[in-house]
């Protein structure tokens, strides 16, 4: 899924962009930005979990791939939702309840 994304960048930093994609580093400055991004969740794990949080509340991803967006565990992420107040609605599928499950049984020790 892609979304148009219309940024407005300080000149010099626009100025790198394009030079950047020009010097053939990139195939196109969405790719060069797209890895900046990237590169950035990597460093910054705080933002990565407070924007996996958003898109949890939001109901754009479930439970699991929120907790694999943030780099966190199924307890840790749902922890991190409750200390941003964000209630579970459980969106999740019947599937992934059962995956989540049996990740619960085995962290704890108990057999799945």
């Amino acid at each position: 899924m892609s979304t148009d994304l219309h940024l407005h960048l300080p000149d010099l930093l626009s100025a790198q962009l394009v030079a950047a994609h020009e010097a053939g580093y990139y195939d196109s400055e969405e790719e060069l930005v797209a890895e900046a991004v990237r590169t950035f969740l990597a460093a910054r794990p705080d933002v990565r979990v407070a924007a996996a949080c958003r898109l949890y509340e939001r109901g754009t991803v479930s439970l699991e791939k929120a907790a694999e967006l943030a780099g966190l565990n199924s307890v840790a992420m749902k922890q991190a939702l409750h200390e941003r107040g964000i209630s579970r609605v459980a969106p999740e599928s019947l599937a992934e309840t059962e995956t989540l499950a049996r990740a619960a049984l085995r962290s704890s020790g108990r057999s799945a």
